[in-house]
């Protein structure tokens, strides 16, 4: 038995990580005015962040075609796979979930696809892709991957303290009140993510959202998993893991990732926030 594992641009994954746990990632899109560009191929993190304040107009993102993820099904199962685990960002915030799941029916004769909705986002996503991979590679059973998957996600957390409300207002997540009461007020809104949930605290001051993140992070302690995430902030990010690194063990490699532009798009430049996973109790 083989089996694949598949996610989608938002996990945050770095490349060679992917490449070498051999998880294939769909990218999804970036829509700029006419434009649509593929997540991390033919749009940089540079770029785009450096062009988001000025944009004529706002960009949005949409789900990969159901075409695209029945070509990587039928490639995967060419190579050989028997089995396939499609892990993904929640339903919640991405139709990108149905968009598999649709494709899994495309294929059933083919290969059996197991779409699995991972309630995250970024790396709160990519910690369980990862993990699934791992025990692919080691030769896991189909049903004791997917027991692996729903007690990491069961335990993963993703906060974010951002510079300002205007791109959840833009991408339709705020109303346009809120948004003015945050600017008028100076807001820096701390988001929790957790089981698809979006909990989004106005917080005066980044400072205090800052304390309000490494505080929600250290009760979570012991923790697997933790790391720094950021949207063209990485002196902020530096900084948040100093403050971080205490939680995981000296041994235990943290990753700073910027956040990949379908991220970026809705949360906006200048944004800070960890994702994690609580270690078993």
């Amino acid at each position: 038995m083989s089996i694949r594992i598949v996610t989608d641009s938002t996990c945050d994954i770095p490349g060679e990580a992917a490449a070498v746990q051999g998880i294939s990632v769909i990218p999804c899109y970036i829509n700029i005015g006419g434009t649509s560009y593929l997540d991390g191929v033919n749009l940089s993190h540079k770029e785009f962040y450096q062009k988001m304040p000025v944009y004529p107009v706002n960009p949005t993102t949409s789900a990969p075609g159901i075409g695209t993820f029945v070509e990587t099904y039928n490639k995967l199962a060419a190579e050989g796979a028997t089995e396939i685990i499609s892990i993904h960002v929640s339903a919640n915030f991405s139709n990108v979930l149905n968009v598999a799941q649709l494709a899994s029916q495309t294929v059933k004769e083919t290969v059996p696809v197991t779409v699995v909705d991972s309630g995250q986002v970024s790396l709160g996503l990519g910690f369980a892709v990862l993990d699934a991979a791992r025990a692919a590679l080691a030769g896991h059973s189909l049903v004791e991957i997917l027991n692996l998957v729903k007690a990491i996600v069961s335990r993963s957390y993703t906060f974010a303290v951002l510079d300002t409300l205007e791109y959840l207002q833009r991408s339709g997540r705020v109303s346009k009140l809120q948004n003015t009461l945050g600017t008028l007020l100076q807001i820096d809104p701390f988001v929790k993510v957790f089981s698809g949930e979006v909990i989004l605290e106005k917080i005066r001051t980044y400072s205090k959202s800052v304390e309000r993140l490494i505080k929600s992070v250290s009760e979570l302690a012991p923790l697997d998993h933790l790391a720094i995430l950021h949207t063209s902030a990485p002196e902020k990010a530096d900084i948040l893991k100093g403050q971080l690194k205490h939680l995981l063990s000296g041994s235990t490699n943290i990753w700073t990732v910027e956040a990949t532009p379908a991220i970026g798009t809705h949360v906006g430049p200048g944004a800070v926030g960890i994702s994690c996973v609580q270690a078993p109790r």
